[in-house]
């Protein structure tokens, strides 16, 4: 082979695996930031994975919000209209965090089945709600449920 040739292929070669080398690194990083979202219907169901770190939520049930009175853990359940999914979350909850309402938890399922929250993020406003807990709630037909109690919170 001719040796302009050969040094050409060389290069070539090194240009394609260093591309192929950066392809996959950027998937491996990216595999491991995703965060899917579930809702607790799904996660009664089982095909939410233990251990990953998943987003979950729905609304607060009313009457569920207990706080440790020697640490800053709060327990509270979730709930889609279908089935409820416990979550506890150690630390300071969000101002708008209220029972009643919606909110999105960020952290892992134990053996139990129990989201171990490491972020809390509810609402904004008064008229906002995170779009994967309205669509899981206009699936199970709570949507209508929590606007009826919305508009007899406002009278």
């Amino acid at each position: 082979m001719n040796p302009v040739r050969k040094k050409r292929l060389i290069i070539v070669g090194a240009i394609l695996l260093g591309v192929v080398a950066t392809v996959g690194l950027g998937l491996v990083a990216l595999q491991e930031n995703i965060n899917l979202f579930y809702t607790p219907t799904q996660i009664a169901n089982g095909e939410a994975p233990q251990g990953a770190r998943i987003r979950a939520g729905g609304l607060v049930k009313e009457g569920s919000l207990t706080r440790s009175e020697d640490s800053l853990t709060v327990d509270f359940i979730v709930t889609d209209g279908d089935a409820d999914t416990g979550i506890q979350y150690r630390g300071i909850l969000p101002d708008l965090f209220r029972e009643g309402q919606g909110i999105v938890a960020l952290g892992r399922l134990n053996e139990g089945g129990v989201l171990i929250a490491d972020e809390i993020l509810a609402k904004h406003d008064e008229n906002y709600m995170p779009p994967e807990v309205s669509s899981a709630l206009e699936k199970t037909g709570m949507l209508k449920h929590y606007e009826d109690g919305q508009k007899e919170a406002k009278k």
